[in-house]
């Protein structure tokens, strides 16, 4: 049993006053995410600022700390929990194998999608929020029909695989603002697995090669996509495709070590390294994310937010991304694991209720897959 706040154990129910609480910061962060996807419809600049240069920097390292803020407040979990929430939901079930399929695709999405943000995303606020736009919609279609987080918030969402890599290690495990009971609705459950990884789910073979992909890959991938310039006046398709180049060559360096290494270490290391590649990928998105931040980046005003190159020295950037750096490895490769999960499991839903498919039999059986 994961450790959690204070008074707070696995079973817990929310009380009334907690509830109406964290739908008021649901509802104040929702409002907050409409506010930029406006601005990145009408105001651009200001979007593109907002959303590109201010959240996205930010969300790695909560994703490493305490990705479970993250999970109770995101504004696209919100839109897509709400069927669930007014009861307007199927609430159907997926199958391992179908979740292990959303699992993948999840993540082939996230590749392809981040070096758009170099031909069309980071210059284009209207793109920037049609794809907001999309995957909402996306998100509360698939909310009407299946069940609680199952097949957005831990299955198609292209931001879940970034979450179950850097979520390893917890700061601390918060109440499930969502779920008021539990309802195995999808196996291994990310929220409520202490010391969640991508390896951490039924062994199929879609689950397997979707911890591959973004474990493997991942740091590569970061490592390359920085060594691409923003370029808002693609045309071509040869040129449209040269966004891919770095990246996945980055991807496939370190696919290919983290493969070799899988193959040849001790089962019992596996979370270790794991863990390295974990911290490699996040340092390596800071290394080059601060500087341009600050004015100091490689392609002049790439992800610029304000321009310091005139006010601070160089040496005070150089001096953050090594103090991040070693962040990121004690966090994730030295500290000892501290069996927490990001949330905090409610109690399980009493055996035949509506939606509720599976016997607690059923639920341990295929929970075992994800060991042998």
């Amino acid at each position: 049993m994961s450790k959690a706040m204070p008074g707070f154990k696995s079973g817990d129910q929310l009380s009334s006053r907690s509830v109406l609480i964290w739908r008021i910061v649901q509802a104040v962060v929702w409002c907050v995410g409409a506010g930029i996807l406006t601005c990145l419809l009408f105001f651009p600049s200001l979007g593109i600022l907002l959303f590109w240069n201010i959240l996205i920097p930010v969300a790695p390292a909560l994703f490493v700390t305490w990705p479970g803020v993250w999970r109770n407040v995101c504004p696209l979990a919100t839109t897509n929990l709400l069927p669930r929430h007014l009861e307007l939901s199927k609430r159907k079930r997926l199958s391992v194998i179908q979740s292990g399929k959303l699992n993948l695709v999840a993540v082939i999405a996230l590749y392809v999608i981040i070096p758009l943000r170099h031909a069309v995303f980071n210059s284009s606020g209207p793109a920037t929020g049609i794809l907001i736009i999309s995957m909402a919609t996306i998100g509360i279609l698939l909310g009407f029909v299946y069940e609680w987080k199952s097949a957005w918030c831990s299955g198609l969402c292209p931001v879940h695989p970034v979450e179950k890599l850097y979520g390893g290690n917890v700061i601390m495990s918060l109440p499930n603002a969502h779920c008021n009971q539990c309802r195995n609705c999808v196996v291994i459950c990310p929220d409520s697995t202490h010391n969640v990884t991508p390896s951490s789910t039924p062994k199929t073979t879609y689950h397997q090669m979707s911890a591959l992909l973004i474990t493997g890959g991942l740091p590569g991938f970061v490592w390359g996509w920085f060594h691409v310039p923003d370029d808002a006046t693609i045309t071509t398709f040869q040129h449209f495709a040269g966004v891919y180049e770095m990246p996945l060559l980055g991807f496939i360096i370190t696919l290919i070590i983290y493969t070799l290494l899988l193959n040849n270490i001790l089962q019992r290391f596996q979370h270790n390294l794991t863990g390295i590649f974990a911290a490699t990928a996040v340092s390596c998105y800071y290394w080059y994310r601060v500087p341009a931040l600050f004015g100091f980046g490689k392609f002049a005003d790439d992800g610029l937010l304000i321009n310091l190159r005139n006010i601070i020295p160089a040496w005070s950037i150089d001096a953050i991304i090594i103090i991040t750096t070693a962040f990121f490895f004690y966090w994730l490769v030295v500290r000892k694991p501290n069996n927490k999960s990001w949330v905090i499991r409610p109690q399980y839903a009493k055996r035949g209720s509506k939606g509720l498919q599976h016997t607690s039999i059923d639920f341990r059986r295929q929970a075992y897959l994800h060991t042998v």
